[in-house]
């Protein structure tokens, strides 16, 4: 049903659920809480720590006038409880002034608590008053614009009454397994007041959407097994020369995966394989190696990347690497003419590697005799554009490679169409980095000290879970940018986040890599395999709301020159468990041995939560569920598809999400 039919929405409140990406009863119903307030956990104002979340009962006195900055627009209002007297402030969210009057509230965001002034920033609210006394357990959502908390709670509940909520996985499966009723978990997961009933019900919904996403990859893998069309002349010797061009000796890891890429491709099967390994593991060796058994067969090869700035430091590494072979270059930022020559020269057989963005993926981009095929960082490009790449020659052979660790129990459901090979190890030279979990009261002499490391010629990053802060729920980058460039005016900062244009990102990060900019205050969208070796700094803020893969992966960003290098992981939070997690991190730079611990702590781990961007996870992005859920789903598809039961309505869902997933990355 379309919202605006829906009894109590009309066209005026719909129009505000579109800026929630909500259109209809089905899409709010699967809209799930963030989290949930406990009406019986409010605290007072002179307990609160700071930047912990904190549920405040309290009156606004004042509402200040909005005051702007540049684009920047900010609502302060002064609030008391008892006798003590704190703000709440929010920044660009103009529109909240006219939503507050005087009068009774319950507040719920983040503290900051700096020499006993208290704010909250970016909270949301509540009025308190005879008509709204909420008790127990109460959903929060996730929000944009002006929409106000209680009315996703009223159109949830009213959606709830009309939606019946059919489950794709077979009536006769649910019954063997007996799984929860779909509609049970629906309820539950909006309306309980139990945290356990909340939990079930958010393990149920996770199968379900598991079960469609692993039955479309069921679908999309079929049967990859190709026989070799080109066959390869090089010889082992061949290879152990090449490998020599490098100025280290591969590692038992390298020369491992090696082995394996040349078995592959002396076989009489195509290879589809995986190479996965730590930050510094030196997978982009092992590729080139690769690149070379095609091209000294007499071969064509392509190397893509997901970034104009990391296809240009890959290919001044191939050209470095290859001198006697011909190496060209594609990208959106190349000129007509320039791209015009380059795709006449590859189809024509002049140009032996290829090395580009997703400029290579063009329907015009022709290759004389493709063989090998290597994509950098793989979960950066949807499904669709890695089969496309697969297509541009006869069958050629493919190597696809993730810096992102996942635990093998996940990358058998994921993966499971590829052989994976994993570089376990790293080059003994690389200096291992110093990290340390940073509480607010020593931020001041953090920042002191990387003021001296920066006079120094070295460079910091600054990185937020958020870009903008809409909730309250943690730090943003563009609300640090600005604080940042006050507290430190010394300091040249740059912005970077998702949702600058592909040419800014490329921009700043060039500009960065030059030393034109001496800190870079980012989401966790800085790439993976860029080379800044005099960036010796890493400071992670609300480091306890990442997963230990992403912590890792952020972490291994500096280090990669010949300088000492450190993480600072920053927290305001009391809690055990995120203290144990930072620890962990602290204690190891085993990428993989992390990504085991995530998926043991927080079920999915980073890998399949918030990182994920487009729609491959976006429905249940805010539920808390364990890997049960991803192991219960396999099962239930493996057994649905052996069994052939509902077949046609299974595909049919399944390949409707395949859809969803042809574009989609996943950071």
């Amino acid at each position: 049903m379309q919202l605006r039919d829906l009894k109590g929405i009309g066209e005026k409140r719909a129009k505000e659920f579109e800026r929630l990406g909500i259109t209809t009863t089905e899409e709010l119903i699967r809209y799930y809480p963030r989290s949930y307030l406990d009406m019986t956990n409010r605290v007072s104002v002179r307990e609160v720590v700071h930047n912990d979340m904190a549920l405040i009962a309290c009156r606004l006195v004042y509402v200040e006038p909005v005051s702007t900055r540049g684009k920047r627009k900010t609502v302060r209002v002064l609030l008391e409880q008892g006798r003590d007297n704190f703000t709440a402030i929010w920044f660009n969210q103009p529109y909240v002034a006219e939503k507050l009057r005087p009068g009774e509230y319950l507040f719920y965001g983040r503290v900051q608590n700096y020499y006993d002034r208290i704010s909250l920033v970016n909270p949301t609210f509540e009025r308190l008053d005879a008509n709204n006394r909420l008790k127990g357990l109460v959903p929060v959502y996730p929000l944009k614009g002006g929409i106000p908390q209680w009315l996703v709670r009223d159109g949830v509940q009213r959606a709830l009454r009309v939606e019946e909520p059919v489950s794709l996985i077979p009536a006769s499966l649910i019954a063997k397994y007996q799984l929860m009723p779909l509609r049970e978990a629906f309820e539950k997961i909006h309306l309980s007041a139990n945290r356990r009933e909340m939990q079930e019900a958010a393990e149920r919904l996770a199968t379900e959407e598991y079960f469609q996403l692993i039955a479309a990859f069921k679908l999309i893998k079929g049967d990859r097994t190709q026989a070799r069309t080109k066959h390869y002349t090089v010889t082992e010797r061949d290879v152990a020369a090449f490998e020599k061009r490098f100025p280290f000796t591969f590692t038992n890891g390298q020369q491992a995966a090696v082995r394996s890429i040349f078995d592959n491709v002396t076989s009489p099967q195509r290879m589809n394989r995986l190479l996965q390994g730590d930050v510094g593991s030196g997978k982009t060796a092992v590729a080139l190696t690769g690149i070379f058994m095609a091209v000294k067969s007499g071969f064509q090869a392509v190397y893509l990347s997901p970034t104009e700035v990391l296809a240009a430091q890959n290919f001044a590494v191939l050209q470095r690497i290859f001198p006697d072979y011909r190496v060209g270059y594609l990208a959106g930022a190349s000129t007509a003419k320039e791209k015009r020559e380059i795709k006449d020269a590859l189809a024509r057989g002049e140009i032996d590697i290829l090395c580009g963005t997703h400029a290579v993926l063009q329907s015009d981009v022709m290759f004389a005799r493709l063989a090998f095929c290597v994509c950098d960082e793989q979960h950066r490009f949807g499904v669709a554009q890695r089969n496309s790449l697969s297509e541009k020659g006869d069958s050629p052979d493919i190597l696809v490679m993730s810096a992102t660790p996942i635990p093998r129990t996940l990358s058998l459901i994921f993966y499971g169409d590829l052989d994976v090979t994993t570089i376990p190890d790293k080059p003994a030279e690389r200096i291992p980095i110093s990290t340390a979990v940073i509480p607010p009261r020593k931020y001041d002499d953090m920042f002191c000290w990387i003021r001296q490391e920066i006079r120094r010629g070295r460079q910091a990053y600054f990185v937020c879970p958020r870009i903008e802060d809409d909730d309250g729920q943690a730090t943003s980058a563009e609300e640090l940018y600005e604080k940042l460039r006050t507290q430190l005016p010394e300091i040249r900062f740059g912005l970077l986040h998702g949702k600058l244009r592909e040419k800014e990102k490329d921009s700043t990060m060039s500009a960065f890599k030059r030393k034109e900019i001496d800190a870079l205050v980012s989401t966790t969208v800085i790439e993976v395999g860029v080379d800044v070796p005099d960036a010796t700094v890493m400071v992670i803020y609300d480091a306890d709301r990442f997963g230990l893969s992403q912590l890792h992966q952020l972490r291994g960003r500096v280090g990669r020159g010949a300088e000492k290098s450190y993480c600072f992981l920053l927290t305001g939070s009391t809690s055990e468990t995120a203290m144990e997690r930072l620890n962990i991190l602290k204690s190891t730079s085993d990428g993989f041995a992390l990504a085991e611990k995530d998926l043991e702590l927080r079920g999915s781990g980073d890998f399949l939560g918030t990182r994920q961007s487009g729609k491959f996870l976006n429905e249940i992005k805010n539920l808390q569920y364990t890997s049960d859920a991803i192991f219960t789903a396999k099962k239930l598809v493996d057994e649905a598809f052996e069994r052939r039961l509902d077949q046609d309505r299974i595909r049919l869902a399944a390949m409707e999400k395949y859809e969803s997933l042809k574009d989609v990355v996943l950071n």
